[in-house]
């Protein structure tokens, strides 16, 4: 364990990213499961029914600044695996796309505890009120750079 705090700045940031989705990648690989799918999947399995699919793609090229191309292959690639069914507009998810969710989140669950478990919940706070400003900032920049 780091026994001196660095001062929080864009490559330690980076590190703590990459080194959690690393260890969330690892579990979905086991479950053959991308990334994007797993993004994908989340919203659908937490709803409390079927969801809009043009919602479903807005809210995840928001989340991932990914391209809206890219979210519907991966929502039809989930389809095709009967993880996901559909109509016109909406996607529910199946038994086996639930089942499935239900396995990644009790192993991701269970590393999330290792990784979170301990640290201070005064530290989580202020992590979290830094990380949303350097959020919101990073749309707006983002947002600058599109225009």
């Amino acid at each position: 364990m780091t026994t001196t705090a660095p001062r929080l700045d864009p490559r330690v940031l980076g590190l703590a990213h990459y080194a959690a989705r690393a260890v969330l990648e690892s579990v979905l690989t086991r479950h053959g499961l991308a990334f994007q799918q797993q993004i994908v999947l989340r919203p659908v399995a937490l709803a409390d029914g079927p969801v809009d699919r043009d919602r479903l793609t807005e809210d995840t090229v928001a989340a991932l600044k990914t391209d809206k191309q890219s979210v519907q292959g991966t929502i039809d690639g989930l389809i095709t695996a009967e993880l996901l069914g559909a109509d016109a507009t909406e996607v529910r998810i199946t038994d086996a796309g639930r089942a499935l969710y239900e396995r990644v989140t009790k192993e991701t669950s269970a590393a999330s505890a290792r990784i979170w478990g301990d640290i201070p919940e005064e530290d989580l706070l202020t992590a979290g009120r830094v990380l949303a400003l350097v959020t919101e900032r990073a749309n707006a920049e983002l947002a600058t750079v599109a225009e």
